[in-house]
C-alpha cells in the first residue's frame, strides 16, 4: 500500500483520534477497497460540532458500531453522534465478568484478541451483519483507542472481503502512527494510561499475523464467519460494500 494512499485514508477531526477510512486497501484479486463505506476511530466523546457536521452531512454517516464494554458506555453516556440522532449499536467484544488471564508463555495482547472472537462471537457477528444491511452505511466502528478491539474487527472484515494479507496487517499497525495522540487525549477514566508507557500499547504486526494465522486453520476470516452462520448472500453483500 503506497504512502500516498495511506495519507488519503486518514480523516482529520478536531475531537477524535486515530480516524481512518477502510478505503484504498489493495485486494488480492486486484483493485482496492472503496472509500466512504467504513471509518475506524477511537472514542467519540470529545467530538466537536464541526466533527459531527462533517460526519453526518459530508461523509453521510448512518451507523455507529461501538465495541466498548457496557461499563464504558454507561460511564461516558451518549456520544455527540448519538445525540445527533445517528444510529448507534453497542456490541461489546469483551467477556462478561472477570476477564481471563493469559498463561505466562502467552502474549497478553494476542490472548485478548483471541478472546474477542472466542468469548463474544455473537456480538462480532451482529456487527458484521450490520455492515451487510443496505441502509447501514456509511458506518463507523470504534472502541476506546481504536486500535485493539476495533483493529481485530477491521482485520476480520478486511480479510473476509479479500484485502491482501500484508495490507490487513499494515492497517492494524497504522494505529501506531497516532498512538501518542490517542494516549494524550485519553481513552476514558476506566483505563489508567501513562503516555510514558507507550511501548506497552503499540500494535505489533506480528500479533495480527499470529491472529490471522489462527483463522487460516479454518479458512481464514471467511471460514470463521461461515462457521458462525454468515450466509452466502450476506457475505456477498459485505463484499459488495467494499469491493463493488
Amino acid at each position: 500500500m503506497s504512502t500516498h494512499t495511506e495519507a488519503h485514508r486518514w480523516v482529520a477531526l478536531e475531537g477524535v483520534e486515530n480516524v481512518r477510512d477502510l478505503g484504498g486497501l489493495p485486494l488480492r484479486g486486484g483493485g482496492q477497497t472503496r472509500f466512504g463505506q467504513l471509518l475506524r476511530a477511537a472514542r467519540l466523546h470529545e467530538m466537536t460540532d464541526a466533527d459531527v457536521s462533517f460526519l453526518t452531512q459530508e461523509y453521510g454517516l448512518r451507523t455507529v458500531i461501538d465495541l466498548r464494554s457496557p461499563g464504558e458506555v454507561e460511564r461516558d453516556g451518549p456520544t455527540p453522534l448519538e445525540q445527533a440522532g445517528v444510529r448507534t449499536v453497542h456490541l461489546t467484544v469483551l467477556p462478561e465478568g472477570q476477564r481471563p488471564i493469559p498463561r505466562d508463555d502467552e502474549d497478553p495482547k494476542l490472548f485478548n484478541y483471541r478472546g474477542y472472537l472466542a468469548h463474544r462471537p455473537e456480538n462480532v457477528m451482529a456487527a458484521v451483519r450490520l455492515l451487510t444491511e443496505p441502509d447501514a452505511g456509511p458506518a463507523l466502528v470504534h472502541c476506546a483507542a481504536g486500535k485493539d478491539r476495533t483493529g481485530v474487527f477491521c482485520a476480520l472484515i478486511e480479510d473476509a472481503v479479500g484485502v491482501h494479507r500484508d495490507a490487513v496487517v499494515a492497517d492494524y499497525a497504522m494505529s501506531n502512527e497516532r498512538l501518542m495522540a490517542v494516549l494524550r487525549r485519553g481513552v476514558g477514566a476506566e483505563y489508567e494510561i501513562d503516555p510514558a508507557d507507550i511501548e506497552l500499547y503499540r500494535c505489533p504486526p506480528e500479533v495480527m499475523v499470529a491472529l490471522l494465522g489462527d483463522l487460516d486453520a479454518i479458512g481464514a476470516a471467511e471460514g470463521w464467519l461461515r462457521e458462525r452462520g454468515l450466509a452466502d448472500d450476506e457475505l456477498d453483500r459485505l463484499r459488495a460494500r467494499f469491493v463493488g
